[in-house]
């Protein structure tokens, strides 16, 4: 946190990075994806700030939606909000590009089926 008690930028992007990891990693490979899990890296990232998200020990809440996918990367939109419920504001919004990525040849790689076909299970207009 920083020292008016705020969740720092750094720690909000890790808030973002084990969310998207929960998501492309663990989610993807209960619906056949599995792939996503051997190269993904980040080419962008923004974030937006609305509101001050309190280091208070509370839950916060993240949404995530697949706003764009090209052959090789997708971006993924999110809102955090500074707690659980549909009524907490909202804290950030944020983008990342994501890149899949193959680890031996280190060079980007076309989404399989597999990952398009979980990808579009998360697409939305706006999250």
């Amino acid at each position: 946190m920083d020292l008016y008690g705020h969740v720092n930028h750094a720690r909000t992007v890790t808030l973002l990075e084990e969310a998207r990891i929960q998501l492309l990693f663990a989610e993807a490979a209960r619906h056949g994806a599995e792939d996503m899990a051997r190269g993904l890296v980040v080419a962008r990232l923004v974030v937006d700030y609305h509101a001050p998200l309190l280091a208070d020990g509370r839950e916060i809440r993240v949404e995530m939606a697949v706003r764009e996918m090209r052959a090789a990367s997708f971006v993924l939109d999110y809102n955090v909000h500074c707690g659980p419920s549909e009524s907490d504001s909202l804290a950030a919004t944020a983008e990342t590009m994501l890149v899949t990525y193959d680890t031996t040849a280190t060079r980007p790689r076309r989404l399989s089926e597999a990952e398009r076909d979980f990808l579009a299970a998360w697409r939305a207009e706006s999250v």
